[in-house]
Formats: C-alpha cells, structure tokens, sequence
C-alpha cells in the first residue's frame, strides 16, 4: 500500500510542473498568435509589437541564472510556488496595462521566472523519478510546453481575435494561480539541493562540457525555430494552403512535439542523454532538408511538420539531463541555464533563418535550420571525444 501511494504521489507531483509548463508555455508563444490584435489595440506597428516578444526572451535569459541565485538556497517547493506567483501577477498586469511601455515592463517581468521555473522543476522531477525513469520524468514537466501548443495558444489566440487578448492573458494567470495552489498541495517537501554558495556553483562552469552543452542547445535548437518562426509563410507560400489552415498545421505541429517529447525522455532513459540528443540532431538535419526539398506537395508538408515537431521536441528532455548529469553540486543553475541558451537559439535561428529569404524564398530558412542542427551535432561529438579521452585517461592511470 505504501509503495501504491508513493507512485501515486509521484505522479500528481509531477502534473503540478506540467500545468507550470502549460501556463509558461501559453505565456510565450500566445503572443506570436495576438500580435495583430495588440498592435491594433495600442496603435502601434507590427514591429513594435514584436518587441514584446523579444523582451521576454530577455527576461528568461537574464532571469534564470539571476532567479537560481537568489532563490536556490531555499526549499524548491516554496521556490516554485513564488515563481508561479509571479508568471501571475506579471500576466495580470500585461492584461491591464494601458500603455505599450508598461507592457513591455510586464513581459520583461513575466519572462524572469520562466528559466528558473523549468531549470528548478527539471532537477525536482528528476529527483522524483524511479532510478533509470529520470528524464521520462523530466518529460512529463515539459509535456505542459506541448499541450499549451495543441490547445492553450489555439485557444487563447481564438479568444484575442474574437473577444479580447487581455482576456486570454488572465486565462493564463488563472492557469498559473492553480499551478501554484497545485505545487503546495501535491508537491512533496523536498531539501535544497545543497547548501553551496552561488559563487562556490559558478565554478561548475569552469568544465569546457558545460560550454559544449549550453553550445549544443543554443546552436543545435536554433534549427526548430528556424522552421517554425517561418512555419506560416511556407505553408501559404509555399505548399500553398489558406491562411485559415495554419491554426490547425500549428495543431499538427503540437501533436508532433507531444509525441516527440513522450519518445525523447524514454529514448535518454534507455540509452543515454548523450547518444540520443546526437541522433536526434541528425535526423532534424535530414528532416529540415526533406521539408525545404518537399513542401510544395501538401500532404508531405503535413506528413513533415508532425514530424519534424516530434524531433524538435524529443532533444528537450534528453539535453536537460545531459546538463543535469555534467553539473554535481550546482544542478539547479546548470539546468536554469539551459533555458538562457534555448532562448539564445530561438533568437539566433528566427534571425538568421530570416536573412535568406529575400533572395531565396522561404524554404531557405530550411537549410539553415539544418545548419545549425548540424552545427550541435559537431558538438555533440566534440563532447563524445572530451569524456571517451577522459575515460581513457582514468582508465591508464588505474
């Protein structure tokens, strides 16, 4: 009965960090689906309102590390509960705001705890996990990012076209306001990770893996944002559907990440974190070329976007304990940090998948997408020699 309970426990544990990713998840891609509908309501240009999107990809990357070190000493427990706190009380004030400068101020706000929020919650999943079941753990956290996808930003997106946006941002402080009362009911009490000082968990990053890491993330995820940054016009351009037909491609495409994140977590369980990020990148590479070379025939273009979401999904959980395993003592931080350099790649691959397209159309952000997978895959190799030359090292002085 006892050993019942606990796997029972675990598992509405682990629900609680997947309503978290479904509120942050909505919180972040909402606004590409908006965009429109803020700009007209403020008067301002597309571009401008683009801005709010930009300004919480700042808010994770100088929030993660920040968040970790003010917040890391404390009970993991109580951490998440304030971070969702937070992620409310920002999307409660972007809903009101009557200006576009307090906007802005409330996206930087809201972007702070996301990093520390999944970089916090992967290593409490992870330690809730059955031996050899962590990073299908650390899956069901990320699972919230794809059912924000499939049903959250649909939803929220329909809601500002046809009501208000301010409306669908509440819906999402609602969502966060649950999570929080979720973690303090079903959330077990667990220590601090340790007692290290921040400064002692910098030294974490002295090990060249770390760098190679955080290098294989921002470079080798900056393929899937060089695809789905521009998802829309190769689909109207390109395969040539309506414009009505995207919601339900993105649809298609959340289904794929579903499904991927679902294998991802089970495939770094099975083999290692290290073996299956290195040929998830080399199938995205062959997949982002099969989708530039095949697009205009519809049903490829479907057939393709479920897929090539399933591979951009299933390296997030693997790449979580990948970090989490390279940073003993300093977890926590290691792990926040992922999510400044996930960031890093979507920035990177929107900005350079964009540049090609003047002159070559849009399926060229494609093959840079393949670029930069590929770009993680060397990495990911340069990382398998690091730790096979170590192991032979210890190894010869034995």
């Amino acid at each position: 009965m006892k050993l019942l309970k606990l796997i029972t426990n675990t598992k509405i544990s682990l629900i609680t960090l997947c309503l978290g990713g479904i509120s942050l998840g909505m919180t972040e891609f909402m606004m590409m689906g908006v965009l429109p509908d803020v700009a007209k309501t403020l008067s301002i240009s597309i571009p401008s309102a683009g801005n709010l999107i930009s300004i919480y990809a700042l808010g994770v990357i100088i929030g993660a590390p920040i968040m970790v070190a003010v917040l890391g000493k404390y009970p993991p427990k109580k951490v998440l509960i304030g971070l969702m706190i937070t992620v409310a009380s920002g999307n409660i004030l972007f809903s009101f705001a009557p200006t576009y400068e307090l906007l802005l101020a409330a996206r930087f706000l809201v972007g702070l705890p996301h990093g520390a929020f999944f970089g916090i919650g992967a290593v409490v999943a992870s330690r809730l996990a059955d031996p050899g079941s962590e990073a299908k753990s650390v899956s069901v956290m990320f699972a919230g990012l794809t059912i924000a996808n499939i049903i959250g930003v649909p939803l929220g997106t329909f809601i500002g076209h046809n009501v208000s946006w301010r409306i669908s941002f509440l819906l999402v402080s609602v969502i966060a306001l649950i999570t929080a009362a979720s973690i303090k009911l079903w959330l077990p009490v667990l220590p601090s990770q340790s007692e290290t000082k921040f400064s002692d968990s910098l030294k974490v990053f002295k090990k060249p893996e770390l760098w190679i890491i955080i290098g294989i993330s921002a470079i080798g995820t900056g393929g899937l944002f060089a695809w789905i940054s521009y998802i829309a016009p190769l689909m109207t351009e390109v395969a040539h559907f309506s414009s009505n037909m995207i919601t339900p491609i993105m649809v298609i495409a959340g289904l794929g990440m579903a499904v991927g994140n679902f294998i991802g977590g089970r495939l770094a369980d099975k083999f290692s974190p290290l073996k299956t990020t290195s040929y998830l990148l080399l199938a995205m590479i062959v997949t982002l070329i099969l989708v530039a070379l095949l697009s205009h025939i519809k049903i490829a273009a479907i057939l393709l976007t479920f897929i090539t979401g399933a591979l951009a999904f299933a390296v997030i959980a693997p790449m979580q304990m990948l970090m989490i395993g390279a940073a003993k003592g300093a977890e926590m931080l290691a792990s926040s940090s992922m999510q400044a350099s996930a960031n890093t790649g979507n920035a990177l691959g929107a900005f350079l998948g964009g540049m090609p397209i003047a002159a070559y159309g849009f399926t060229s952000p494609q093959y840079v997408g393949a670029g930069l997978a590929f770009g993680g895959f060397l990495l990911c190799m340069l990382l398998t020699s690091l730790l096979n030359n170590r192991t032979k090292l210890k190894t010869a002085i034995a």
